[in-house]
């Protein structure tokens, strides 16, 4: 496990950890679903909250996982699409408190608060900047853009001012940006098939490739966090576990 006592290390992990078809390449058979997070957490450093996209979980349910979750372990969330995808951003003011409060219960815990704008939304400065400037200084976020309008240096310098991570994607039909505009770097792997997101395995050279990017990120102070979401076929425990071992080789992990 990299970065346990260290802002500037290096995360490897997954887009959820709940799935009945890894049953085999990560969880026993007789395992319960219950059971399933501690499993996981024995293996990899982090991990990408996804059900909060569909549903916020409660201040309890964070606090069960601070407690549950090892030391140095660290949990990313996604934002609520009600927030996202429902008002796309606007009034963010009372998701903004409540994403807060639920921070405050992860604890040592947490990481970074995915923002996944939808495809369909086109880029407005305006209200990304206004919902950046609701959100409390010390929650770090990231900010997924898929509608290309918004790949232009005026937003990445609007990131940056807010010390907000752009979310490096690669995934069919994404935008396939290398940019750091915080002193974190995010990244979603959301497969390597050009037709269809979430599909496919990535390959040891492309594997190799995003090992290079995490070591230069690294070595410029960022702390890189990197999360599979092809999790057909544990495609998503087999990339991840791959990228661990490429990074331990080059004495970025231990």
């Amino acid at each position: 496990m990299s970065g346990a006592n260290d802002g500037r290390g290096i995360w490897v992990g997954t887009s959820g950890w709940s799935y009945e078809h890894w049953n085999g390449p990560l969880y026993s058979p007789d395992l319960r679903p219950w059971q399933r997070l501690d499993r996981y957490t024995a293996e990899f450093s982090t991990v990408e909250l996804n059900a909060s996209f569909y549903r916020w979980p409660t201040d309890r349910a964070f606090a069960s996982w601070r407690r549950r979750m090892p030391e140095g372990f660290r949990l990313s969330v996604k934002a609520p699409r009600g927030l996202t995808h429902g008002k796309k951003l606007y009034s963010p003011e009372l998701w903004a408190t409540r994403i807060a409060r639920s921070w405050h219960e992860l604890g040592d815990k947490r990481a970074v608060l995915l923002v996944q704008l939808p495809p369909t939304m086109p880029r407005d400065d305006e209200r990304l900047n206004y919902f950046l400037g609701t959100l409390p200084h010390w929650l770090r976020v990231a900010v997924e853009l898929r509608h290309p309008s918004w790949n232009d240096p005026e937003v990445f310098d609007l990131l940056e001012r807010h010390n907000a991570a752009y979310c490096v994607m690669s995934g069919a039909n994404l935008p396939c940006v290398i940019r750091a505009t915080s002193d974190i770097v995010y990244v979603r792997l959301h497969g390597p098939d050009h037709e269809y997101l979430y599909g496919g395995s990535y390959s040891d050279a492309d594997l190799s490739w995003w090992a290079d990017r995490a070591s230069e990120w690294h070595g410029s102070g960022k702390a890189v966090y990197l999360y599979f979401n092809n999790d057909g076929g544990g495609n998503a425990v087999d990339n991840a576990r791959t990228l661990r071992r490429l990074l331990t080789e080059r004495g970025f992990l231990a």
